[in-house]
């Protein structure tokens, strides 16, 4: 059985014109009618274009010669505005007047599609607000290694779950108008050695796993792609035919431009040939003095540019064909035509070289709400004996322990793009970041909100003091330790950690600080900020730690969020986005922190292959601390038997009850896993789909899965096409990789239809061995939840603090 046609969704067509040049894949707006407009309006523009014009909408201004991160000059033969592009996905970097975003892992421990696309919106606002025309995110690389710098930027190991959350986030910011970034093609997982190592990565892995977030974003209509530093299978990515013209352009269909990472080629031949569409910022290397305000469009400090004049010689000599410049141009125009940037799009305001300079425009307002409830809602309950949430009931004081509960000694900027901090961590560092309008820290959000309760707080802030930690602890019926990791980008080191985390243990005295509080307090409450998984076991398991919650990177409103979910105000509904194992052997993958053959390129084997992060747990039949899409709740959530149909003959369904049979009420993360016949090479189970539903305290709701063909397929390395393999399936459905619900048998038939989707063969009498169980928590036996009879579907909607009409 296979599935024909691929994903060849873009015209095949267009060819080179010199017969030394490969044929590349023309853009022609695909299926999209609102696309194929912007492109034959932008052909039309471009064939108004001298040489010199078109070599201008292609290459960068230069480092620091614009107002922007990277700059493309107006055109005014055309009235082409030029384009404003500047980091990053927790916001607008290096400007002032706007928001400081959670980082998109704590929106992928959401878990909540809503709020992925919410938080979309109003970075798109921001930036829109700003005049930035393309906003240089999401970030989706995956996090094969939990040491990698900037994990926190993206959205977890799991493909499934980086691909809804980053088409999600670029929906919301192309919703405004603003041209979103799929970043960084492919395989620039780590930090160490990024500009001179190659990322060999199997055919299947490669297609399955790390292309997977970029063809959801294809798919979500992304306008621009940024390929990344490093090389794939030993050619650098910009200046890679086969994953650009070949993968990207030919076999998604991607109908936007290709831009490179600031200052990441090599040469210009081979990246224009290779189908990259423009070149940022310009330079080749970034300058070693910064020379602002005296830096002139195109003067390139340093060793010039590998376009620019260097392109035109190229185009004039035949290397590269104008075409193939034009296609280029088109590309370019016709993303900003699509996202309606050709009229009234707000002049760009924002000067990150000289902010005393820029508009000072308030882009901000209203979104502090939103950023609360995506905090409170990517918080993840790890451990509760009955601690939490706080209340007079359980005591009438608490104490605050560790640096990471109190405010910094200097304001979070004061460390250039936050290579480092001092209080709490709500980001990490480098070009991921976003200034800081204000950061609540726990201090202020605890304070104010025990006040209501009539609890006193005590804190200490030191670190290192346990003596003063331990003696602060015993005057107060809780003890909350506040603990932190850290990671960022590369150019920038933090106490001998080059961008990747050296290792995964806490930082600032972390795990004694936990100790000695523990040892000498038996209600002792851990908080870790942390910008991924870290090692907890010389501590989670201690008989004094009852409660333990994952904040992540919250953003600005850090404080709040963590006080709303200790008091109850939220109940608990993160889930973790990654696994976080008992010991650091047990991860698959690991990082190189030294090159032995340099200046060699350091080469970065896959040979994990398609096992990442769970699926090797399981594979491995390795017994994680805490699984994948772990995070307890206050309430205990049933599930009742589940019933399958076909609703098309492309489509498997299958629907059930969770009933929320104690607690208040509260929101489940219902988790889809699919297990593959035998023989396919798949891992046991891979997550292919999940749904977060609110039900009220002693309510049920009905949650129903559909999936099929995409769901499906797998890569078939032979052919080079997707197929969907026949045979007997499993799925497991649950609230973790580890905590399986509901598991039902199911199977393809060979002879079914596979034309444009999944076959006829499945039924409803398919549904075999299925299981029922309630989470461990219950109190309840084994049983199945029946639905109240006659009770209405009310479609009810978790409350948050802000509206959905942002």
């Amino acid at each position: 059985m296979r599935i024909t046609g691929c994903l060849l969704a873009a015209s095949l067509a267009a060819t080179a014109t010199l017969a030394n040049a490969k044929p590349f894949h023309a853009v022609t707006g695909g299926k999209d009618p609102q696309w194929q407009k912007a492109v034959e309006e932008a052909r039309a523009l471009v064939a108004k274009l001298t040489l010199e014009e078109k070599i201008i909408a292609v290459t960068g201004m230069g480092w620091e010669a614009g107002k922007c991160v990277g700059d493309i000059a107006p055109i005014p033969s055309i009235n082409f505005t030029g384009l404003c592009l500047n980091d990053s996905p927790t916001g607008l970097r290096w400007t002032d007047r706007a928001s400081a975003f959670p980082a998109s892992m704590n929106v992928a421990a959401t878990w909540d599609k809503r709020l992925m696309f919410m938080h979309g919106i109003a970075m798109g606002k921001e930036f829109r607000g700003k005049g930035a025309h393309v906003a240089l995110a999401p970030m989706m690389n995956l996090a094969r290694v939990p040491e990698a710098g900037r994990n926190w930027e993206g959205q977890g190991p799991d493909p499934y779950l980086t691909s809804v959350v980053s088409a999600e986030q670029i929906k919301g910011i192309q919703n405004q108008g603003v041209i979103a970034c799929a970043k960084h093609y492919v395989g620039n997982e780590v930090e160490h050695f990024r500009r001179n190592s190659s990322s060999n990565i199997d055919d299947r892995a490669f297609h399955e796993l790390y292309l997977a977030p970029f063809r959801a974003s294809v798919d979500a209509g992304v306008l621009s792609i940024m390929c990344g530093y490093n090389m794939v299978n030993n050619t650098q990515a910009c200046g890679n035919d086969y994953i650009i013209n070949d993968v990207l352009k030919g076999q998604l269909g991607f109908q936007g431009f290709v831009m490179t990472d600031w200052f990441a080629t090599y040469d210009g031949l081979n990246v224009a040939l290779a189908g990259t569409d423009m070149m940022m910022p310009g330079d080749a290397v970034e300058p070693t003095k910064r020379n602002w305000p005296n830096v002139k469009p195109y003067t390139f400090g340093g060793k010039g540019s590998f376009w620019w004049k260097n392109l035109t010689s190229l185009v004039e000599d035949g290397q590269v064909p104008v075409d193939l410049l034009d296609d280029k141009v088109t590309r370019i125009l016709a993303a900003w035509i699509r996202a309606g940037q050709r009229v009234n799009f707000p002049e760009t305001n924002l000067h990150v070289w000289d902010p005393k300079s820029s508009k000072h425009v308030h882009v901000s307002e209203g979104h502090d709400a939103l950023i609360r409830d995506i905090g409170a809602a990517s918080s993840v309950l790890l451990k509760n004996t009955g601690s939490l949430p706080l209340s007079a009931l359980k005591g009438t004081s608490v104490a605050l322990i560790g640096s990471g509960a109190g405010p910094g000694t200097h304001w979070p900027g004061y460390y250039r793009s936050h290579a480092g901090y001092e209080g709490n961590l709500a980001q990490g560092w480098g070009s991921g970041t976003s200034n800081f309008p204000y950061l609540i820290s726990p201090h202020h959000g605890i304070t104010d909100r025990a006040r209501k309760d009539g609890i006193d707080v005590r804190w200490t802030f030191d670190d290192w003091d346990t003596e003063a930690a331990i003696a602060t602890a015993n005057l107060a019926d809780a003890a909350i330790v506040f603990v932190s990791s850290n990671s960022g980008e590369a150019h920038l080191n933090v106490d001998g950690n080059q961008g990747d985390r050296n290792n995964l243990t806490l930082w600032k005295n972390g795990d004694e600080l936990i100790k000695a509080v523990a040892d000498h307090h038996n209600n002792v409450i851990v908080v870790v900020n942390a910008v991924g998984p870290v090692d907890m076991l010389p501590w989670a398991e201690h008989e004094n730690v009852t409660g333990i919650i994952f904040a992540g990177l919250p953003g600005q409103e850090s404080g709040n969020a963590i006080a709303d979910v200790l008091f109850g105000d939220v109940n608990p509904s993160g889930r973790l986005p990654f696994t976080i194992n008992r010991k650091r052997e047990d991860y698959p993958a690991v990082l190189d922190y030294t090159n032995p053959n340099y200046p060699e390129p350091l080469q970065i084997n896959y040979t994990e292959s398609l096992l990442i992060d769970y699926r090797w747990n399981d594979a491995k039949n390795i017994e994680p601390l805490f699984p994948f899409g772990f995070g307890k709740s206050y309430s205990i959530f049933g599930y009742s038997a589940p019933s399958g149909y076909n609703p098309n003959p492309y489509t498997i369904s299958v629907s059930f009850e969770v009933t929320n049979l104690a607690g208040p009420d509260g929101a489940e993360v219902v988790q889809l896993y699919i297990g593959y016949p035998e023989g396919t090479g798949e891992p046991p189970k891979v997550l292919r789909g999940f749904e977060k539903v609110f039900i009220k305290s002693g309510e049920s709701e009905r949650v129903e899965f559909q999936f099929g063909r995409k769901e499906l397929e797998i890569w078939d390395v032979v052919k080079q096409q997707w197929e969907v393999p026949v045979g007997n399936y499993t799925m497991y459905i649950g609230n973790s990789s580890r905590h399986i619900k509901i598991k039902a048998d199911f199977e393809i038939a060979e002879d079914a239809p596979v034309r444009e989707g999944m076959p006829e063969g499945y039924v409803p009498e398919e549904l075999e061995e299925v299981q029922i169980e309630v989470q461990e928590e219950s109190p309840i036996e084994k049983e199945t939840i029946a639905p109240k009879e006659g009770e209405p579907e009310t479609g009810k909607e978790e409350p948050t603090h802000i509206k959905d009409e942002l």
